[in-house]
């Protein structure tokens, strides 16, 4: 993100930067700022691409002194963070997701067409030098017919994997057709019990029972240099699903099945897709956005709220209740404060109404639906300008905030990631940060606790 200096009343990035770590002993709780490695070695080949499994220590609330948590080198790396383990990783690590059943047990999505599932904790620490070669996966999922490179969920209810798929031109002198028709556009659903289940009958079968015909086989494509198997084991997909007429961008579990799904493109459709009944959407939204869609997510408090972000530099909320397919999809509402666009949403796991939204403005939103149109919403009657629902806007990242987590474990804590190589000359950032409870808590609860730290001010002062 380059500067954009005061043009229109705007500030640089620098003077924003600036303003927001002045402010961070009066919104946060907790922040840990954590430089990564430079991108020059992932751009030029010096240095192989690795996957980074680390442990964070995170500080319990109230702890942490303001003068502490406001003390940090945005060069530097956090003594919170350690590095636990390195896997070489074959191809760009583009997304990264592991399996709520089992923390050790991730996959990921490169620029090749499979999906590469690592059982971290068997995995190797290896050392990334120059010329090192790559780890090998535990599994291979294949089914993609071209790359499958952002796309990618996991069930939360069974061990189920999901993708979403999209095609790079090979060709630019292809005609708009043959172009749109050589593209993947396809949702592909693996289930890892077919491996598991496959493996314990007979290690060296070529189907894999209960998986409809799914096979097992055996890999040698992705290169090696640990003391596994000269094989990988790979699987095929249990379901493909084809609806939409462009690149697949992300794809999500219904939070209690692994039979419903949902998933959205640059087509700017929202489709739901239902295993049960076939390999057609159930419902596709046409024109759920103005742009291309980036995000989705599934509410896990509420599974009739879904939520999408888009290049329009809006998120929207649809009730799954209200859509028909065809036509222009109705959302609830249209949450509109980014100014560029919206790469990831999620809902929060520790209040059903209040999700994140991240962009390429560099900004990471948290909103609260239950606060638009209504009188206590405290940011937007403080701050006129303020979109209705966002009660908190996290400054810290000097460029496009490429993915974030809501932690299932510390409430209301927090991990951002994004990609700050132009605009610093080094590697992305990586922040774990907790805003303030004063700012979410309800207001009577804060202003008597404000009441109750006023009064015992006043007790010591006395004293004195």
């Amino acid at each position: 993100m380059k500067e954009r200096g005061k043009t229109g009343g705007q500030p640089s990035v620098d003077e924003r930067y600036t303003q927001w770590k002045s402010l961070v002993p009066v919104l946060y709780d907790w922040l840990a700022n954590h430089n990564l490695r430079p991108c020059e070695g992932e751009t030029d080949g010096s240095v192989p691409n690795t996957l980074v499994i680390a442990n964070c220590e995170i500080v319990k609330p109230r702890v942490a002194a303001a003068e502490h948590i406001s003390q940090f080198n945005e060069e530097a790396r956090s003594p919170f963070v350690k590095k636990f383990k390195t896997i070489i990783h074959p191809g760009e690590v583009n997304r990264i997701r592991e399996l709520p059943q089992n923390s050790k047990i991730v996959a990921t999505h490169t620029d090749s067409p499979d999906v590469l599932i690592w059982d971290v904790e068997a995995q190797p620490n290896r050392h990334p030098v120059l010329g090192a070669a790559d780890s090998r996966p535990d599994l291979i999922l294949t089914g993609h017919q071209d790359n499958a490179e952002f796309a990618l969920a996991m069930c939360p209810t069974e061990p189920f994997v999901l993708s979403g798929g999209f095609t790079v031109p090979l060709d630019m002198l292809l005609t708009i057709e043959i172009l749109v028709a050589g593209k993947d556009k396809s949702v592909v659903l693996w289930s890892i019990h077919d491996h598991i289940s496959a493996s314990a009958a007979d290690p060296g079968s070529t189907k894999s029972p209960g998986s409809g015909g799914s096979g097992i086989k055996h890999s040698s494509k992705v290169g090696g240099g640990n003391d596994k198997a000269a094989d990988n084991p790979s699987i095929g997909p249990r379901g493909i699903y084809q609806g939409h007429d462009d690149t697949v961008e992300d794809v999500q579990f219904c939070p209690s099945s692994a039979q419903e799904f949902c998933s959205v493109g640059d087509d700017s459709c929202l489709i739901l897709w239902d295993a049960r009944t076939g390999s057609s959407p159930a419902v596709k939204v046409e024109k759920a956005h103005n742009a291309d869609l980036h995000c989705v997510d599934w509410n896990p408090h509420d599974e009739n709220l879904i939520l999408t972000g888009s290049a329009d530099n809006s998120v929207r909320m649809f009730d799954r209740r209200n859509l028909t397919s065809g036509g222009v999809g109705s959302p609830i509402y249209k949450f509109e404060g980014h100014k560029a666009a919206v790469l990831c949403v999620q809902w929060s796991p520790d209040k059903s109404s209040v999700f994140g939204s991240s962009a390429e403005d560099g900004f990471l939103n948290v909103w609260d639906h239950e606060k638009v149109g209504k009188k206590n919403d405290r940011v937007g009657a403080r701050m006129p300008n303020s979109p209705p629902g966002l009660f908190f806007q996290h400054a810290g990242h000097r460029d496009k905030v490429v993915d974030f987590h809501w932690n299932a474990s510390d409430p209301w804590t927090i991990v951002s990631v994004s990609d700050d190589c132009e605009s610093t000359g080094g590697g992305g950032t990586l922040q774990i940060w907790r805003m303030s409870d004063l700012i979410y808590r309800p207001e009577e609860e804060v202003l008597a606790e404000l009441e109750k730290f006023k009064s015992h001010i006043l007790t010591c002062s006395s004293k004195s």
